[in-house]
This record gives structure tokens, C-alpha cells and sequence, in this order.
């Protein structure tokens, strides 16, 4: 070996040493930066979690009563029914009009806790909203028209609790197939 070619294995090796010796500083640097990513990824989770239980608890409440609702709008459908049985008999007596100022208050209360009665009669048929019961064949309605309504539907704050029960007009041509 020349002595040059001892001199050139030593400047490596120095050169090595060196970089050796930033390696460390520049992997604690990548290293502590992984983790500040992480704990803000983490943090970012957490929030994440605490808005959605906190929207999970105010929508619960919110929708507390629908069982309750889900309960009372088949008294307020006979309420209907005996108002329009005595209507039909020519009984106009103090029992309909009394029968019809529960009727009327027992909608006020509903309405005062977010429930609303809906008519969808005229509107597009939506699967979402209205539930089909019956299809009326008819030459001057369009099809898929809600042209008869058996049963309103009812909303508490905008969700559907019953879909109105109703009777969707079909064409002519439908029952031929």
C-alpha cells in the first residue's frame, strides 16, 4: 500500500464520523416532528369524538319524544275518523264539536313539541315521505301523483314519523302489462 492510499481511507472515515454525527440530531429532528404530527392527529381525533357525542346527546333529545308520538297519532287518526262517522250521519250535535275541539287542541300540543301533520295529496309520489296503499288506474292525473290520501303523515322536527298513507295514480297502459 502507498501512503496515499492510507491518507484516503482516513478522510472517509472523518467524513464518516461527521455524518454519523448529524445523523443523530436530524433523526431526533424527524423523529420529534412524527410525533408533534401524531399528537396533533390525535388531538384532532379527540375533538372529532367530543363534537360528535355532544351532536349524538342534543339529536337524542331532540328525538326523545318520537316513541311517545309514535303512540298518540293513532288516537288522533280515530279522533278523525269519529268526527267524519258522526259528519256522515248528519250529527252535528255538542259531542262533534266537542269531539272536535279535542281533535284541534290535541294538534296544538303536538305542534307545540315539533310534530306536524303533512298532506301529501297532489305532490309526487316519495318513498321517503309517503307509504303506497293503493294505485288509482287514471287518463287525466300523471303517473306516480299521489291522488288520494288515506292517512296524513307526521313530522317531529323535520323527521319523518309515519309516512302519509296514500293512493298513487298509475296510467292506463299499466294494467294491460
Amino acid at each position: 500500500m502507498t501512503p496515499s492510499d492510507d491518507a484516503a481511507p482516513t478522510e472517509s472515515n472523518d467524513a464518516e464520523t461527521t455524518s454519523a454525527a448529524a445523523d443523530p440530531v436530524e433523526d431526533c429532528r424527524r423523529e420529534l416532528a412524527e410525533k408533534n404530527d401524531r399528537l396533533l392527529r390525535a388531538l384532532a381525533e379527540a375533538e372529532n369524538i367530543r363534537r360528535r357525542a355532544q351532536r349524538d346527546r342534543e339529536e337524542s333529545v331532540r328525538f326523545a319524544a318520537e316513541a311517545v308520538v309514535r303512540d298518540l297519532i293513532p288516537i288522533l287518526d280515530n279522533l278523525d275518523r269519529a268526527i267524519d262517522a258522526a259528519k256522515a250521519a248528519a250529527q252535528t250535535g255538542g259531542i262533534v264539536d266537542g269531539v272536535e275541539l279535542i281533535r284541534r287542541e290535541f294538534l296544538k300540543v303536538l305542534d307545540r313539541h315539533g310534530v306536524a301533520r303533512y298532506s301529501a295529496v297532489g305532490q309526487r309520489f316519495d318513498p321517503n315521505r309517503h307509504e303506497a296503499i293503493a294505485r288509482v288506474v287514471s287518463a287525466d292525473t300523471e303517473p306516480g301523483i299521489v291522488v288520494n290520501e288515506i292517512a296524513p303523515g307526521y313530522l317531529l322536527r323535520g323527521r319523518v314519523i309515519r309516512p302519509a298513507q296514500v293512493a298513487v295514480a298509475g296510467a292506463p297502459d299499466e294494467d294491460a302489462a
